[in-house]
């Protein structure tokens, strides 16, 4: 049987940590989906306002990955377990900073590729946000598909980042996981 706590002296990410984490953990999942699916909607009112909440959603993870990033800053994240090799913590740390990365830039890409299409960005269908680029079809279509390609890192890199999580607790048993969990093991904030 796994042991699915978190051991007594290992401490935990603080609680507004994971709450930020599992918030934009589903919403990033719902914003990849809807990303995905709402390409294949015919023309129609239906998809122009599929297309703004999606721009909505997404400028809003990216402001609460800013509020995310200065939590992290505020509040250090607790040390990795001693039991992992050197190369592991290398990966673990490495892999963070990609997610961290990727959902920067994600957001801005898409802000970017709907400046350059001439669509301007109104957060929430009420804040006219400035178009970072002025109109310019070419630049527009090279960021469609650089924002793709950043998507696609994106699920790659949350793959990897699940299995670890999963390594962690069925295989290396350590109690990682239960660290950015709510139900596994006593909270320590």
């Amino acid at each position: 049987m796994s042991n699915t706590s978190v051991p007594e002296d290992q401490p935990r990410y603080t609680r507004i940590a994971r709450i930020l984490h599992w918030i934009m953990a589903l919403a990033l999942t719902a914003l990849v989906i809807v990303g995905h699916t709402m390409k294949t909607l015919p023309l129609s009112p239906l998809k122009l306002q599929v297309y703004s909440w999606h721009k909505w959603a997404g400028i809003t993870l990216l402001l609460l990955l800013v509020l995310r990033l200065i939590w992290r800053l505020l509040h250090r994240p607790p040390a990795l377990p001693a039991s992992m090799s050197f190369w592991s913590r290398a990966l673990a740390h490495s892999g963070h900073a990609l997610l961290y990365l990727l959902m920067l830039a994600i957001p801005l890409t898409g802000w970017l590729m709907s400046s350059a299409k001439g669509f301007q960005t109104v957060w929430f269908g009420v804040i006219p946000l400035p178009d970072l680029v002025s109109k310019d079809k070419p630049l527009g279509e090279l960021l469609v598909q650089v924002h793709i390609f950043l998507n696609y890192a994106l699920i790659a890199m949350v793959s990897l980042h699940v299995l670890a999580a999963l390594k962690h607790q069925f295989i290396d048993r350590d109690g990682l996981l239960g660290r950015i969990t709510f139900t596994l093991g006593k909270a320590k904030s």
